[in-house]
Parts: C-alpha cells; sequence; structure tokens
C-alpha cells in the first residue's frame, strides 16, 4: 500500500468515525464567518443600543475562538490517542517519527481545511439569515442583504490557521514523546478506573454535597438584606461563585462514585447486566473525567443563566414599559397635551384620557418597613412620596384618616418590604397628618418620573390631598404636578400614534419629561435583544462542543468495553438487553451534568432576577427546557454508537 492510499484510507476512516467532531468545525466556522461578516457589515449600526452592535459582535467573536480552539485542541487530543497503536504499528514496519508526523499532517489538513471551506460558504449564505433573526429581536427596521466580506474571510483563514497550527504542534509533541511500547499503552493508561471507594474519596463527595449546598443557600440570602455593604455583598458573591465551583469538582470527584457504592451496597453485590453495564461502569469513571464535567457543567450553567437573564429583560419589556409609563402616552404640560391631541384628531385615532394631580410630600414609613434602612443609608422619617387624591382612581374611597400605597417595583421589594397594615404620618409644612396604612397594590397609575425612582405612590382622601397642597414647604410645591395620560382605544392603531408622537415631540417641551410606552419597550428590545442574541449564538456553540466531547468520551469508553460485550453476548445475552444498561448509563452521563448545571443556573437566575425584570418562569423555563432537548440529542448518537459497537461486538 501507497503513502497516498494510505492517507485515503484513514482520511475515508476518521470521516465515518469522527463525523460529529466534522460537523462541529464546520459548524464552529460558519458561525465564526457569520460573526465577523456581521461584524463588516455597515447594517449592523442600524442594530443601536446601550451596546454597540459591531463591538458586541467583535467580543463575541473573540469568545468564539476561546470555545472553538479549546474544543479543537481537547477532540484532537482525545484523536491522536485514539490512533497511538496506529502509531506505533507504523513506528514497527520501519516508519520514522517525522514520516508518521508528516502523513497525520497531511490527513488533518484535507479534513480541517475541507471543513474550513464548507464552513465558511455555509457560514457567508446564512449571514443574512442571521442579521434578519438579529433586526427581527432588535426591532431595528432596515433590510438585511447577502455581502460577501474579504475582511471576514481573510480574518477567519488566519484565525483557524493559528488554531491548526497549534493542533499540529500537539501532534508533533506526542509523537515524539512517545516511546513504541508507551503508544500500545495510552489508551489504557488514559482512563483512570478506581476499583475500590476509599474514606478520603467519601469524604470528598460529602464536601463536595455540602459546598453547594452552601452556596445555593447564600444566594438565596444574597439580596434579602442579610449583606448590608458592598463588602459583605461582594464577599458572598465570591463565596457562592468558589463554593459551587470547588463543590462540582468535589462531587464529580467523590459524592456520584460514592452514591452509586451506597447503591450497590445495598442490592449486596446482586447486579443486574442493566445495572453493571450503568452504575458500576460510571462510578468507576467518574473521578478521571472530573475536571472535564466540573467545566462542562460551569459553562454550561453560565451560558442558561445568562441567556435566562437577557430573556427576561427581553420578554419583560412591555410590562417594565407598562410600570414605567402607566399610560400609551404620558406628559406634564397641558400644552404639550393639546398639541399631541389634536394630532391624534386630525388622524381619526380614538384615545381616553386621564389628568391627575400629584404632590410630593414627606412620609414617615418607620412602621411600614421590615428592612433595616438604617444599613442601607435610607431615612425612612423622610420618605419622600408622590401623593394623589382618591377621586383621581376609580373603585378607591378612602376615609380622611385612611392611605394606601400603589406602584412597586420587584427590585424595590427586595431591599424594602413593606408590612400589610400599620400607621404613617404625611408631613406637611404646619401640620403632621396620621395615616393609617391599608395595604400595598401593585398597580402603577402614575408615569416613573413621578415616583422618585421606584417608591410606591400613596392615595389619599381627597380632603386630605387639599390639606397637603395648601400646606407644602414652597410655593413652588404649591403648584402641583401634572400627570397626564393618553390610551389609544384601539391597540391597532398604536403603532400609528406612536409615529405620531414622534413626530410631534419635536414640537413640545423637552425641559418637561413626556414618554412614551413603546419607545420604551422597543428600545429596551433593542439593547437586550442584541445581548440575547450574542449570549444564544455562543451558548449554542459551546453546547454543541461540549456535547460533542462527552460524544468523544463515550466512543472511547464503548470502544474499550467491546470486549465485555463479546463476552455478554457469546453467555445469551441480546442486544436489547445490553441496550437497556447503555440507556440507563447514558442518562446519568449526559444527564448529572446537564441537571447540575440547570441547578446551578436556576439559584444563580433566582438570586437576581429582579434586577433584569419583571417575568421569570416562562423566560427562564423556555430557556432550560430548549438546552434540555438540544444536548439530549448528542445523548441518543451515543446510543446509536453504542448500538453499532454492541452489534460489532460478536464480528
Amino acid at each position: 500500500m501507497s503513502i497516498k492510499q494510505l492517507i485515503f484510507r484513514n482520511l475515508k476512516k476518521n470521516l465515518k468515525n469522527y463525523y460529529l467532531y466534522v460537523f462541529a468545525l464546520i459548524f464552529s466556522v460558519a458561525l465564526y464567518f457569520a460573526f465577523v461578516t456581521l461584524q463588516f457589515d455597515p447594517a449592523l449600526d442600524e442594530a443601536k443600543g446601550s451596546v454597540k452592535g459591531a463591538a458586541s459582535m467583535r467580543a463575541a467573536s473573540v469568545l468564539l475562538v476561546a470555545i472553538v480552539s479549546i474544543f479543537l485542541l481537547y477532540a484532537n487530543n482525545i484523536f491522536i490517542k485514539r490512533r497511538s497503536q496506529e502509531i506505533g504499528l507504523l513506528q514497527l514496519i520501519g516508519m520514522t517519527k517525522n514520516r508518521i508526523f508528516h502523513i497525520l499532517s497531511i490527513e488533518n489538513f484535507m479534513l480541517y481545511y475541507s471543513s474550513l471551506a464548507i464552513g465558511s460558504f455555509i457560514g457567508f449564505a446564512a449571514s443574512k439569515l442571521i442579521m434578519m433573526i438579529l433586526f427581527k429581536i432588535t426591532k431595528v427596521e432596515t433590510i438585511a442583504t447577502l455581502n460577501f466580506s474579504t475582511h471576514a474571510l481573510i480574518q477567519t483563514l488566519i484565525v483557524f490557521t493559528v488554531i491548526y497550527i497549534f493542533i499540529m504542534l500537539m501532534n508533533f509533541l506526542f509523537i515524539k514523546k512517545q516511546s513504541i511500547l508507551s503508544l500500545f499503552n495510552v489508551l489504557s493508561s488514559s482512563q483512570i478506573k478506581i476499583n475500590k471507594v476509599s474514606f478520603v474519596q467519601i469524604i470528598i463527595g460529602i464536601v463536595g454535597i455540602c459546598l453547594i449546598v452552601s452556596g445555593y443557600f447564600v444566594s438565596t440570602k444574597l439580596f434579602g438584606g442579610d449583606f448590608s455593604t458592598m463588602t459583605e455583598l461582594f464577599i458572598a458573591m465570591i463565596y457562592i461563585l468558589s463554593s459551587v465551583i470547588i463543590g462540582t469538582y468535589l462531587f464529580y470527584k467523590g459524592s456520584v462514585t460514592f452514591i452509586f457504592n451506597i447503591i450497590r451496597k445495598q442490592k449486596n453485590g446482586y447486579l443486574t447486566v442493566n445495572e453493571v453495564l450503568s452504575l458500576s461502569s460510571l462510578m468507576f469513571r467518574m473521578k478521571s473525567n472530573a475536571l472535564l464535567l466540573t467545566i462542562i457543567t460551569t459553562v454550561s450553567a453560565l451560558a442558561i443563566g445568562l441567556l435566562s437573564l437577557s430573556y427576561i429583560a427581553y420578554y419583560s419589556a412591555e410590562k417594565s414599559a407598562e410600570n414605567y409609563v402607566a399610560a400609551d402616552f404620558s406628559m406634564t404640560v397641558k400644552e404639550d397635551a393639546e398639541l399631541f391631541k389634536q394630532a391624534l384628531n386630525s388622524h381619526e385615532i380614538a384615545y381616553s384620557e386621564r389628568v391627575i394631580d400629584v404632590i410630593q410630600v414627606e412620609v414617615d414609613v418607620r412602621n411600614l418597613i421590615e428592612t433595616k434602612l438604617e444599613e442601607i443609608n435610607f431615612d425612612p422619617n423622610v420618605m419622600l412620596l408622590s401623593v394623589i387624591s382618591d377621586d383621581a382612581i376609580q373603585n378607591v374611597d378612602l376615609s380622611t384618616e385612611e392611605t394606601i400605597f400603589t406602584g412597586y417595583s420587584d427590585i424595590l421589594q427586595k431591599f424594602m418590604s413593606f408590612k400589610d397594615s400599620g400607621k404613617i404620618d404625611l408631613k406637611g409644612k404646619e401640620i403632621n397628618i396620621p395615616q393609617n396604612y391599608l395595604g400595598l397594590k401593585k398597580d402603577f397609575v402614575i408615569s416613573n418620573y413621578f415616583t422618585n425612582g421606584g417608591l410606591p405612590t400613596a392615595i389619599v382622601d381627597d380632603s386630605t390631598f387639599k390639606q397637603l397642597k395648601n400646606d407644602l414647604v414652597t410655593e413652588i410645591q404649591k403648584e402641583s404636578s401634572i400627570y397626564i395620560g393618553i390610551t389609544v382605544k384601539n391597540e391597532k392603531n398604536l403603532e400609528k400614534a406612536n409615529d405620531i408622537y414622534t413626530e410631534t415631540s419635536e414640537k413640545l417641551n423637552n425641559v418637561s419629561p413626556h414618554s412614551s410606552r413603546l419607545n420604551i419597550s422597543n428600545v429596551q428590545k433593542k439593547n437586550m435583544g442584541m445581548i440575547m442574541f450574542i449570549v444564544g449564538f455562543l451558548g449554542l456553540t459551546f453546547l454543541i462542543t461540549s456535547g460533542c466531547i462527552l460524544y468523544f468520551k463515550q466512543m472511547d469508553e464503548s470502544e474499550e468495553e467491546k470486549s465485555n460485550y463479546t463476552i455478554l453476548r457469546k453467555l445469551g445475552f441480546t442486544q436489547g438487553d445490553l441496550l437497556k444498561g447503555i440507556r440507563i448509563k447514558q442518562l446519568f452521563n449526559f444527564g448529572i451534568p446537564l441537571t447540575i448545571g440547570l441547578l446551578h443556573s436556576y439559584f444563580a437566575v433566582q438570586s437576581g432576577w429582579f434586577l433584569f425584570g419583571t417575568e421569570i418562569w416562562t423566560p427562564m423555563i423556555l430557556v432550560m427546557v430548549l438546552y434540555t432537548v438540544l444536548y439530549s440529542i448528542f445523548g441518543l448518537l451515543s446510543i446509536l454508537y453504542y448500538k453499532r459497537v454492541i452489534r460489532e461486538s460478536l464480528y
């Protein structure tokens, strides 16, 4: 057989065995090329917000390179070890190490750069689709075009050529370092098995579980008022991060083996073939994979958590806008409102109007607040609240001694919790009016710029309101602010009304605040949509690369255990009998990292979701379900590979 025939035979064999690696490489190249293409596309600058589009893509491309580089180097390390016996045989027949390296380099070059070419073409073809998705998410009204960027192609070739050089360097060092004898022992020495569970391992397992649980517990207290200073908050965050990561590593190092060993002891050593192929096999391999599984679990949790938080902010954009603007359009000057209403009337758009007088009053709420406000530098004796009359609100009728609060943000609720009832004092210049507090309503009845950063609004009896209005501290305050809310009756006309507002806003008094709920919602969607888009694609890249790594590990294990399957088949066990145990094994192999990652992300999101939006469950569950479904695909593929190995074990 000639060298040329040997190369093509090995290339065909590699494609057959490592098709998932080729797919991941093509996908990574395609995604990177598409990102870089978007980076050089001037249309991306239309996606403006708090994060500049081109700068965001540039940062994402760097992270993407890091993820892909780690994956390719790790996968190549697995493949070169799997071919160690082949390299040893080539040396036995007289080939030099340099000659063998030359053959491997040609094989890798053909496989790598053909994948690079295919990936670049797919990335170019998909760049328009990705751009359309981005514009759809960020609500940017512009046309996505298919543009080929020479700069993007050159940058992609340079990046992946550098990665290829590192791969070749790794192969060269491996071949030079190994002797002929060691090459035949690489596979057997690469998998560390534990034949006995030691006392130290039991302690490690218990400590790992305790660290994870303690990290979860502290995360639930993070913004609950238990940590009152920035130093305490910072220390708590560091503890959560370190305890969860270290605990995860110790969990894989000892906890899994310890738990499975308890299950095995309860059966007094009488295990079925399914349990032998699943639990016993898994518990003896988990320790050697502890670091890899810790990295996969941690980054999975990070990807799920960041995507959940960005989707929470995106999903909550409309609700957050409702909390900021109590009507479709809000104004504070009668002349501005008249100008806008005339424009609506000229376009025959029906609307309703609500006008509310608003005054700012110092309120003593020390008897209502459970949080120690002094620890966060807040004086409950002089809380400045907006006060309105109950005549302005439908279905609210209070006596002269009654007050209710309405409009309360989730962020403030975490730092400042109100009781259900109590006594408060409304303070004027000369008078002090005691009131019975009747509770807190969620609805925002006036816009956010009246509420001093999200504080609730106090509703009092009309006579009390007038009494306070006449007894304010300064003459300026006696001229009460006016909230004017305009709501379009037919939602179908809202977009048109918003366009009218945008045109009219140039003529309005820019000194006085006025706002559109739809504009605020669109701005938040534009900002968070860009972040969600980037995090989503980076998370998808990591999901595919990490799933491939776990799949490759299962390929190695299946080949190593092939002799066991041969014995079991000869003893009379069918392919179906063996596959039952394999399915359980894969459920643990892929399910444990996924479950731990989901738990990490769940507690991370729960600790601070209210900083990003108003809705948590729907966005978080959707992200977790989607991630689980995509991750499960690799588990199914590994089962199919095991099925092929079992089928071939008798031949």
